[in-house]
């Protein structure tokens, strides 16, 4: 995709033009560092308290509660709308992670290194959630409707390739070295190693971040800017069923997402498939994030020539289809490169499926509250996977691997009915067909 495919229209303002050129190298590394502590946080952290052994049951649990910052940011994004700026916001969290990461670090060699982790992971949730809503607001601020189609898919890329090299080649690293140092030094360097990326981005994003036009009117009291976010975004068009198709979208996945990873590491004996930590992250790291890459292109660009209401429904099948392939893998245990094969094309699936999903937000953020009511709709899909994350592994230890892949299965389907019911209107956001 080259820079001049991106649609530009005489209506534009010359600032307009000027950011989405520059869009180009602050909307992948924005989207990397959004995507990196939540991968960590939420993803890397099963692994990494599974490789230092601890139960199936008790990791779903507490790395689930993670996600609850993600659930409860909309409290908060008021006053992100309403104090200082975006650029500021952004920058200042960055710098607060790169501290709170080289604490996680250090923690992992300490005696109660699990409840220590944990909860510099849990600082790092808020951090991120509140990064997320800045960074969303930012997007939605310097960019008009038809560029933020035209980029859904290269934010939703950068986003995934990030989750790729947190749970994908830092995973690698962190099983390369467990041979030789242990599993705990091993993944103290790699989270030190994940301080001095985010390091690296904090300096970026302080020199190329540009300063969006900001409204010089004074500004309405908190109190009423909470009523008026909240009462704006409960009174668009069938609002049970836009809640309903957030909440349950994903649900398969929510199901899925914390015991995947168990489920490649765990003996044959016990109905895994008896992969290291380094095949692990090179499943997700080397195939998968090409994959993934292709998925994301390919799906911001539907969604961007076709509008959400021709591709939601296919690309959402493209996201829950590869769910058999984990029943699959229970039945057969088949060789290391057929599970290579199976998660590349997993990983394809995920980044068309979560395209138009991403976009169909995007849509409902109206133009007075959008960092706000984007929060809102974000909360809302992280509570969609925190709830049956919480339950998972123990639903997984009562049933075994293979029924509890049926199960996520038929969730799956249950997740795709909200779909006949969620109002669209894009016809305004496709771009220009000549």
């Amino acid at each position: 995709m080259s820079r001049e495919a991106a649609p530009i229209s005489d209506d534009r303002t010359e600032a307009q033009i000027s950011n989405l050129y520059a869009a180009w190298f602050f909307v992948p590394t924005l989207y990397f560092a959004a995507g990196l502590p939540y991968v960590l946080v939420n993803s890397a952290s099963v692994i990494l308290y599974k490789s230092l052994g601890i139960d199936n049951a008790t990791l779903a649990f507490w790395t689930s509660i993670l996600y609850f910052p993600w659930t409860i940011k909309l409290f908060w994004s008021p006053i992100v709308e309403l104090y200082s700026t975006k650029r500021v916001w952004i920058v200042r969290a960055q710098l607060l992670m790169i501290a709170c990461l080289s604490a996680t670090a250090i923690s992992l060699q300490l005696p109660q290194f699990f409840l220590l982790s944990w909860g510099c992971f849990a600082i790092a949730a808020f951090l991120s959630a509140t990064q997320d809503t800045a960074i969303d607001g930012f997007y939605l601020l310097v960019l008009d409707p038809k560029a933020q189609a035209f980029y859904v898919g290269i934010r939703s890329t950068f986003y995934r390739i990030a989750m790729l090299f947190g749970s994908g080649l830092l995973v690698f690293v962190a099983g390369q070295l467990e041979f030789r140092i242990g599993a705990r030094l091993a993944w103290t360097i790699v989270l030190a190693l994940s301080a001095l990326v985010f390091f690296i981005l904090w300096i970026v994003h302080t020199f190329v971040l540009p300063e969006p036009e900001t409204n010089s009117e004074t500004q309405p009291a908190l109190s009423t800017v909470y009523r008026s976010v909240i009462q704006s975004y409960f009174q668009q068009p069938k609002v049970g069923a836009v809640l309903a198709f957030i909440l349950l979208y994903r649900l398969g996945e929510a199901m899925l997402v914390k015991l995947a990873a168990p489920f490649l590491l765990d003996a044959p004996e016990v109905g895994g498939l008896g992969l290291s930590t380094a095949q692990v992250g090179l499943a997700y790291g080397t195939l998968g994030s090409i994959a993934l890459t292709l998925g994301g292109l390919l799906g911001g660009w539907l969604v961007s020539r076709y509008g959400v209401r021709l591709t939601l429904f296919p690309l959402a099948i493209a996201l829950n289809l590869p769910h058999l392939f984990y029943v699959y893998l229970a039945y057969q245990s088949p060789s290391v490169q057929w599970i290579y094969l199976l998660v590349t094309i997993e990983q394809f699936g995920y980044g068309l499926g979560t395209a138009a999903y991403s976009f169909y937000l995007m849509m409902l953020a109206t133009n007075l509250y959008k960092t706000s009511h984007f929060a809102i709709s974000t909360s809302v899909m992280a509570l969609g996977m925190m709830l049956p994350g919480l339950i998972s592994g123990f639903i997984q230890q009562a049933l075994g691997y293979r029924s509890f892949f049926w199960l996520v299965v038929g969730l799956s389907i249950v997740g795709m009915i909200p779909l006949l019911w969620i109002p669209i209107k894009d016809t305004e956001m496709v771009t220009d067909q000549k």
